[in-house]
């Protein structure tokens, strides 16, 4: 196993030119507080019990032993990676675990040293033995590394098992030696095929529709348009959920820094006074910033939430959208589906061309894309034809170029919690501006994402979800 102290170069992206990216694979519910360290890990372990399954060693494992390395090792505790592997391991799964039920089971584990190995049976857990923390060393490939071994005994030296796998960012993740097992769908199984902003509006000149219909129609070579509509009204409703939840319930979020939680008391100050409210005509936009905090406080209390296309960012794509829904007249069940399948067209090309991994780009890679997301698809609901589409999306990763990811603790609070308010009206603001114009403008969505994925590269690691720079280390923890 190859490993270096400094962060790699970001790879090419592994799900490359032959993956087809859908709505699905970029929105997917899950619950707080990362997608690359919570949704991932607790997704990793859920495949390393499917590989003791299908070597017949389930039964004979009476330990299992978790190394976190780089990004994962680094911000772990924070991020909660820990307690996702646990219930990983316990047969948990992101989009189907309670999240009302994870301390009582996190009591049980570390009150008891004992682990429900796939929820089937108890085998001894010693959490300073079984999950090392290894802060020093990155592992080629990814910063957000993790190893499973599994032992027949825990005075054996030699696994049953042995796997290394990559939290790539948004929930995804690669067994190493094996990227292409992440490729769910192939790019050739697509009506509409595209790598690149520049293909994609090739597509929509040619057959005069907007990226919407690409993406629908690419969506339908997997699953029926019913179907479709229905996953898409789910993740809407899940993401109106998260709001609703951020907007009630108060208190101190979790992890120590002892962050009171402001969507409730913001909520209460813009529905008791409406009329005052309405003499400001910048009122809509504390609306918004209420929708995106209100999503990334319930994030960062372990919540249930949608990727869109990451935790940490998943307040920006939910709080646009409320604004769609709540004020422009445009809005309708079918306009919310378009939404999210425009989006989705544009988080594809930063997916397989560039990073949606703050480990791996910055928050330029989650914040930044999901502004992009989210302008792009509100420029297309809103009446803008694709060339406007390209723009707002490009404007809204131009303006997040070298954005860095420095939580502070390691917890996906400060500043995560402000930049999703910051990053959705960035957005709307970005659509307002290709609206204005004619979708001509001199920097391509394809060239700032190539501009993006080289100043990841560039980027120290320090800024790169480590908690070892920038914020998280000049800011005195109260």
């Amino acid at each position: 196993m190859s490993s270096k102290a400094v962060s790699p170069e970001p790879a090419s992206a592994p799900l490359a030119e032959q993956a087809f990216v859908g709505v699905f694979d970029l929105f997917k519910i899950g619950i707080g507080p990362s997608s690359s360290h919570s949704v991932g890990p607790m997704r990793a372990a859920e495949m390393f019990l499917a590989t003791l399954r299908a070597a017949g060693c389930l039964d004979s494992v009476q330990r299992v032993e978790v190394d976190l390395y780089g990004s994962l090792a680094l911000t772990g505790i924070g991020h909660a990676t820990d307690i996702a592997i646990l219930m990983g391991l316990q047969g948990e799964v992101p989009d189907q675990i309670d999240p009302e039920t994870v301390a009582a089971k996190l009591e049980v584990i570390r009150g008891q040293n004992q682990l429900q190995l796939a929820g089937e049976r108890n085998i001894p857990y010693i959490e300073k033995e079984d999950l090392l923390f290894r802060r020093k060393t990155f592992l080629e490939g990814h910063p957000n590394a993790l190893r499973f071994r599994a032992f027949a005994s825990r005075e054996s030296n030699e696994p049953l098992a042995s796997e290394t796998y990559f939290s790539i960012g948004g929930g995804f993740v690669i067994r190493e030696g094996a990227e292409g097992e992440g490729i769910k769908h192939p790019m050739s199984a697509v009506p509409y095929p595209f790598n690149s902003a520049a293909e994609l509006l090739k597509l929509a000149e040619t057959h005069a529709c907007g990226i919407s219909h690409i993406a629908l129609e690419n969506e339908k070579a997997f699953r029926s348009e019913d179907e479709i509509r229905d996953g898409l009204m789910k993740i809407w409703e899940t993401m109106q959920s998260c709001v609703e939840r951020g907007c009630r319930n108060e208190g101190i979020l979790p992890g120590g820094l002892n962050v009171r939680r402001r969507a409730p008391s913001l909520y209460q100050t813009l529905t008791g006074r409406p009329e005052a409210n309405m003499r400001d005509p910048l009122n809509i936009l504390d609306w918004v910033d209420l929708y995106a905090i209100a999503v990334n406080e319930e994030n960062a209390a372990g919540g249930r939430v949608v990727t869109a296309p990451t935790n940490g960012a998943a307040g920006i794509i939910p709080a646009v959208l409320c604004y769609f829904d709540r004020f422009c007249p445009e809005s309708s069940p079918e306009k919310i589906q378009q939404f999210l399948l425009t989006a989705s067209a544009i988080g594809a090309l930063y997916k397989k061309n560039a990073s949606i991994s703050g480990a791996e780009v910055g928050c330029q890679g989650e914040v930044g894309v999901a502004c992009s997301m989210a302008a792009g698809a509100l420029t297309e609901v809103r009446g803008g034809s694709p060339r406007q589409v390209e723009e707002a999306a490009e404007i809204g990763m131009e303006h997040n170029l070298g954005l860095t990811c420095d939580p502070i603790k390691g917890l996906v609070q400060v500043p995560c919690i402000e930049r999703n308010a910051m990053g959705a009206v960035k957005a709307i603001n970005a659509c307002r501006l290709a609206l204005r114009g004619d979708g001509s403008h001199f920097v391509s969505l394809d060239r700032v994402i190539r501009v993006m994925k080289r100043t990841g590269a560039d980027m120290s690691s320090r800024y790169k979800e480590t908690s070892r720079g920038g914020l998280a280390v000049n800011i005195s923890e109260c």
